[in-house]
């Protein structure tokens, strides 16, 4: 028979990402906005590109499959005086940085007007961000509306980076878990927000996934209003409307009376009723469910 803790095991190898798609497509794709605005915008250009760091899930290992996107921070250099250009219409910075994939991606701007949004063939996106440097932590990105707004992912990604270490490096893991639980239930938190949450939960914590689940659907409720780790984007739930928080809290309690459930059950030895509710909450797919 196989045990709650064994389908757990199974369950989170599953949905995380492969060596090959860490290296092939993950790697790969950064390393293709590399050349590409390497070769867009050279060190002689009005506005030469400097960088690109991996952020977001891929570069936190929270990412889980199928991977839909990428985040890639794409720096530019103020070398040639290009933020003095830029600085009072960042959509023309935005849309500079889109007409360099004409002819070779499929290509657009995202939904928020933040990032050139890269389209692949053999399914899912980069998001390219572009930003400038201005020393520091700080860069500043477009905001949708033609101005700027500061923000500081590296140091927010160094921070999640920590804790993760602090918690003996079972963070990423638990949260890869919460990302499948969050995408089978409406999908009502964002990325980033459920991560910080998530970090924010624990000042320990081990490697029993089931124990882990149920502590944070049981604390979580609690930790919703963190601040963006960056400093710079204040309350990570104000995109919540006061419905939607409803919804995310109803999600929580639920989850958390599933999970109480199924840690009594597996208890008990009824490993079958555990891992029923295992799939209620992380969903259909979890080994063993119904």
């Amino acid at each position: 028979m196989v045990t709650t803790s064994q389908a757990m095991a199974a369950y989170l190898d599953q949905i995380s990402i492969t060596e090959y798609q860490k290296t092939s497509i993950v790697a790969g794709r950064k390393n293709r906005v590399v050349e590409n605005l390497t070769e867009a915008f050279p060190a002689s250009s009005d506005l030469p590109f400097s960088r690109a760091v991996l952020m977001g899930s891929a570069a936190k290992a929270t990412v889980i499959r199928p991977i839909d996107d990428i985040d890639v921070l794409s720096v530019f250099s103020n070398e040639n005086d290009a933020w003095n250009r830029y600085r009072l219409d960042s959509q023309a910075f935005l849309y500079r940085i889109r007409r360099a994939y004409d002819g070779l991606e499929a290509v657009t701007v995202g939904a928020r007007g933040q990032a050139v949004r890269i389209f692949f063939e053999q399914g899912g996106h980069v998001d390219v961000a572009p930003v400038f440097w201005h020393g520091g932590e700080i860069h500043s990105l477009p905001n949708g509306n033609g101005g700027w707004l500061n923000t500081a992912p590296i140091q927010a990604q160094g921070w999640f980076t920590g804790k993760h270490a602090q918690l003996g490096y079972n963070l990423a893991p638990l949260v890869r878990l919460l990302k499948k639980w969050n995408r089978s239930h409406s999908k009502r938190l964002r990325s980033f927000h459920l991560e910080s949450v998530a970090a924010h939960c624990f000042e320990s914590l081990g490697s029993n996934r089931q124990n882990a689940l149920a502590k944070f659907f049981e604390w979580a409720p609690s930790w919703l209003d963190v601040s963006d780790p960056g400093g710079q984007s204040g309350i990570l739930s104000g995109y919540l409307t006061f419905n939607a928080r409803q919804q995310v809290l109803q999600s929580l309690r639920t989850a958390q009376d599933q999970a109480a459930r199924a840690l009594l059950a597996e208890s008990n030895g009824d490993h079958e009723e555990a891992k029923r509710l295992w799939s209620l909450i992380l969903g259909a797919d979890f080994p063993g469910g119904s």
